[in-house]
């Protein structure tokens, strides 16, 4: 499995920004459909976004109803890293935050492709 490991995660304010990375071992990465998912505690991890491999430099986007607008999935495959950037947070998004990256090259078909997981990054948004 590619190994990831996240970063970004903290203490903010409501109506605050955070920025997650996640960066990824492995000569794969560009043709990897990698996401973002969430786990708040007593509630099943829950997917929040992903963002499709490319062999054009045109990537796709998906997301979960509850970010859409505030939350912003990107990649840099140079850096063989994976960014959630997220706006207006709200007390609700206050999870532990996975990377996860696909189990199949190239395309990508929905949140049950994803087959390998960073360890997390604890997000807590203060009301």
């Amino acid at each position: 499995q590619v190994q990831l490991v996240e970063s970004g995660g903290g203490l903010v304010q409501a109506g605050g920004s955070l920025r997650l990375s996640c960066a990824a071992s492995g000569r794969t990465f560009s043709i990897l459909p990698m996401g973002w998912f969430r786990q708040a505690p007593g509630k099943e991890r829950e997917f929040v976004a992903a963002i499709t491999s490319s062999g054009t430099g045109t990537y796709y986007s998906y997301y979960t109803d509850s970010v859409k607008g505030r939350f912003t999935i990107s990649r840099d495959n140079a850096k063989n890293t994976v960014y959630l950037q997220m706006n207006s947070l709200k007390p609700e998004d206050t999870a532990v935050y996975y990377c996860a990256a696909s189990r199949f090259n190239y395309y990508y078909k929905g949140p049950g492709d994803f087959g390998s997981w960073g360890q997390g990054t604890q997000v807590t948004v203060s009301s």
